[in-house]
Formats: C-alpha cells, sequence, structure tokens
C-alpha cells in the first residue's frame, strides 16, 4: 500500500493529525492503523456481566478508536499546566494557543460547553491557602467534562468525519516494525495476525499512546531513534465518600496537587479526578491489569476517586523504568489473583491486610466490585508507599477526612509514558520521515496535550505542500 501518510494508533494525538491536515486543506492521502477496533464497535462486557472478563486479544477500554479517551472520564484540561512537558518544547503562549483551538474543535463535535473550575474565587483562595499550609501546591487547572458515556459519542462524530473526508481506517492491524532506509523511514509493517501489509509513506506518524509506549521504547532501542528514558508514575487510586471531597468538587471539580513529601522529597501529585465517579479496571499486554477511573455524565455513584502517582527517575546505568512499573504492576496482580487489589488506608497504617467483611463494614462502598481486598504495602516499592502514606496526610489538611481509615486505596496505577522521544520544535525526530507523537513518545499526558501534539503536527505536514 502507498500512502501519504501513514499514522499509527487513532488516540487523540493521531485523529488530530489527520483532522487538522483536513482542516488546512491537505490533499494527502491518509491512512490510519489502530490496534483495536471503531467506536462503535468496542464493547466491555464489564457493563453487563459485573466482572472483567480480560478480553482477548486486547482490552476494549484502552484500544481502538479515540484509544483510552472514549473509555474514560472524558476530562480535557485547558491549562498548559496540565498535561505534559510538550509546553516546554514549543514554549508555554504557544501551547495554550493550541489547547484554546483544540478545545474549540471538542466544542463543534459536540463537547459540553459548561466548564469546571472558573469562578469560585474566594473558595479556591481558601483551598490554596490549605494547600500551603500542608507544604501541596494548588494547580487550578479550567476543565471541560465531557464524561465517560458523551465522550464516546463525540469521537463517533470525529471518526465519521474523518472516513468521509477520505481517511482510510485499518482496524484490527497493529504496527510490527517501521520501514527504514538508512535514516529515512519509508513507512511501516503492519499485521492482524494473518496478514502482513507493507504500508509506504512519504510521513510515518506514530502516536500508539500510554499503552504503546512499551513497544514504541524497544523500536526506538532497536533502531537508534534518539530517546532517553523519562519519568515513569507508580500509585494508587483513592476512593473516598463525595461527602468528603464536597467543598473541591464544588469549587474546583478537580484539585490538581503537587508535594514532595518527606524524606525522599519525590513529586507526588493528584490525577484524574472523578466526582460521583467509579473505579475501573484496564487490561495491558501480557495480562497486566491496572486501575483507572470514570465519571459519566449522568450517572453518578456516592464516592469521589483519583489518583495519587509518585514520579520516578532513575539514573545510570538503569534505563528500563517501564519494565520497573510493570514488574511492580504484575507483583500486585499475582497477589490478587489476576484482580486489582484494595485496602482500606487505616490497615496500612496499622500494618494488616484488608478482609472482605471489612469493607462491607464501612461507610464507603467499593465502586469496583471486583477488586480483591488484600495488602498493597507487600507488592508496593517502600519507597512510593512511604510518599503516598505522606501525602495522603498532607491532602488531609486540605480536605478534612481524606486520610480516614475507611479510605480505600486501589493498586496498581501506572502510566507508561516513560520513554520521552527527542525531537525538534517541528516533531523531527532523528530519522527523516518518522515523527513519535502523544503519550507515547513521552511528551504528553492525558486527552488534551495529546489532541494538541496531533494539531501542531497536523499544521506541520499540511505547510509543507503549500
Amino acid at each position: 500500500m502507498k500512502k501519504d501518510v501513514v499514522i499509527v494508533g487513532a488516540g487523540p494525538a493521531g485523529i488530530f493529525t489527520a483532522l487538522e491536515m483536513i482542516r488546512k486543506g491537505s490533499k494527502k492521502s491518509i491512512v490510519i492503523v489502530e490496534k483495536g477496533q471503531a467506536i462503535e464497535n468496542r464493547r466491555c462486557p464489564k457493563s453487563k456481566i459485573g466482572k472483567c472478563v480480560n478480553c482477548k486479544p486486547y482490552c476494549h477500554i484502552t484500544t481502538g478508536f479515540s484509544g483510552a479517551g472514549a473509555f474514560s472520564d472524558g476530562k480535557l484540561s485547558l491549562s498548559y499546566e496540565v498535561g505534559g512537558d510538550f509546553p516546554s518544547l514549543i514554549g508555554e503562549d504557544a501551547a495554550q494557543e493550541l489547547i484554546n483551538y483544540a478545545d474549540s474543535i471538542y466544542l463543534e463535535f459536540g463537547a459540553d460547553t459548561h466548564v469546571e473550575g472558573l469562578g469560585n474565587t474566594e473558595e479556591v483562595k481558601e483551598i490554596r491557602k490549605r494547600a500551603i499550609q500542608a507544604g501541596l501546591k494548588l494547580v487550578d487547572c479550567p476543565i471541560r467534562h465531557m464524561g465517560t458515556e458523551k465522550a464516546q459519542g463525540i469521537y463517533l462524530s470525529i471518526e465519521k468525519y474523518l472516513q468521509e473526508h477520505g481517511v482510510e481506517m485499518l482496524f484490527g492491524y497493529e504496527c510490527s516494525d517501521l520501514l527504514l532506509d538508512g535514516g529515512n523511514c519509508l513507512g511501516v509493517c503492519i499485521t492482524n495476525g494473518q496478514q502482513e501489509l507493507e504500508i509506504r509513506a512519504e510521513k510515518t506518524v506514530i502516536a500508539t499512546g500510554r499503552r504503546g509506549a512499551d513497544w514504541l521504547e524497544k523500536i526506538c532501542a532497536e533502531h537508534n531513534i534518539a530517546h532517553q528514558p523519562g519519568t515513569v508514575d507508580i500509585g494508587v487510586r483513592v476512593e473516598v465518600r463525595n461527602e468528603v471531597m464536597e467543598k473541591v468538587n464544588e469549587t474546583l471539580y478537580e484539585s490538581k496537587l503537587i508535594g514532595y513529601p518527606h524524606p525522599f522529597k519525590n513529586k507526588v501529585r493528584t490525577f484524574c479526578q472523578n466526582p460521583g465517579g467509579f473505579v475501573s479496571q484496564e487490561n495491558y499486554d501480557d495480562d497486566l491489569a491496572v486501575v483507572n477511573g470514570h465519571s459519566y455524565k449522568e450517572l453518578k455513584s456516592n464516592n469521589t476517586n483519583l489518583a495519587i502517582l509518585c514520579s520516578h527517575n532513575f539514573s545510570h546505568p538503569f534505563n528500563q523504568p517501564i519494565a520497573y512499573a510493570q514488574k511492580v504492576g504484575e507483583l500486585t496482580n499475582m497477589l490478587g489473583a489476576g484482580h486489582i487489589l484494595v485496602q482500606r488506608f487505616g490497615d496500612i497504617l496499622d500494618g494488616k491486610r484488608t478482609w472482605e467483611k471489612e469493607l462491607h463494614q464501612s461507610n464507603l462502598k467499593p465502586t469496583l466490585p471486583d477488586a480483591v481486598a488484600g495488602d498493597i504495602t507487600a507488592a508496593m516499592p517502600y519507597r512510593a508507599m512511604i510518599n503516598i502514606i505522606n501525602f495522603i496526610q498532607a491532602v488531609d489538611h486540605v480536605v478534612p477526612g481524606f486520610a480516614s481509615y475507611e479510605t480505600l486505596l486501589y493498586s496498581p496505577e501506572l502510566k507508561f509514558y516513560s520513554n520521552r522521544v527527542r525531537m525538534d520544535t517541528d516533531l523531527n525526530t532523528n530519522v527523516n520521515g518518522l515523527h513519535c507523537l502523544g503519550d507515547s513518545s513521552g511528551w504528553t499526558r492525558g486527552l488534551m496535550m495529546a489532541s494538541v501534539m496531533g494539531v501542531l503536527m497536523g499544521r506541520k505536514i499540511a505547510e509543507q505542500e503549500q
């Protein structure tokens, strides 16, 4: 197959690359290769049977058109301060302008016009004051909440738009390798398990998301694509009653707190807060089960969940941070017999595991019913566990009750975007014709910034036609 542009991965970065090329009047032929299915064919059986069945060959929550975005909480962070390190590459002002532009596109395709976290100045000041007293930094980022169920409809509209404008989509195919000739990328090799194809293209865009970060790291090492180990995030998903988070939820919707707790002073942060949300399970390759959180526009629970993530940076000679995080996840899965582990915060402090009957005695009822009660400290590295404990106790000064005995911690919560691909401000790698975008590139974290990186890529490709 011969195309002008081949995009590997139909997550936000890949989608917005094609979308912006069309909007800029590009005449180049485009094909998107996606391991999963079209969004209308993505089905998670857990919604019907109540438990994860570890779908093969991939998890429908993390794989398919729009990537994990369609089945996540669907939150768009509207500040350049949130979403990764991409602003350090192109500049903060440029990043914010691109965020505003990408946001306008989401609105065109049906995103809610309401923005969470605006106004409430005095209430925000009070929350920030308490955060400062606790040694934490509050990042009050405006949020456009699409919602898990609404996001699917928005991305379905985008999918149809791309198809109507001539973008070819190959679902059920994954990229097995790059076609390289010296320092030039000529395209990709793809397979659906039965058939192998070569797609030759002038431009190859790799946008495989967090799920594809490990694969891209191996490809970079094999083909001498300039990269370096970056940060890997290891943590837990915390769940509390809505009453505990009520003030913060009403004022900010999502409270992004950052701290550097003693004794290690590693960066620890909150991420992906879901008021009235549900804790969820995602399955990655090699049967790795990780925890996440969803938040719907209509369906609500009695609980709020959020991630607490510890940033780990490794130095020479270690250069496999993604593999390190995977090992932590595998050990936790082993303890839970392939399921997510859940433990009460008070039991952690008491040095005991949590028993199933104790969960039923609490005010707080888990929203992930098939999570296994146990002891996450038996698998979590000491450094990360101490960081999490001390951070939770600091947050308790901002949100009284956050560190209560019955607060639930689910594990493992892992973010695979450690590998950082080196590129210039035009998103060129050291291999001619090859570009790496989104969370798999190590430059972005989350829907909006990945979308922004795709917008810039689409513009750069379109500009070369003029």
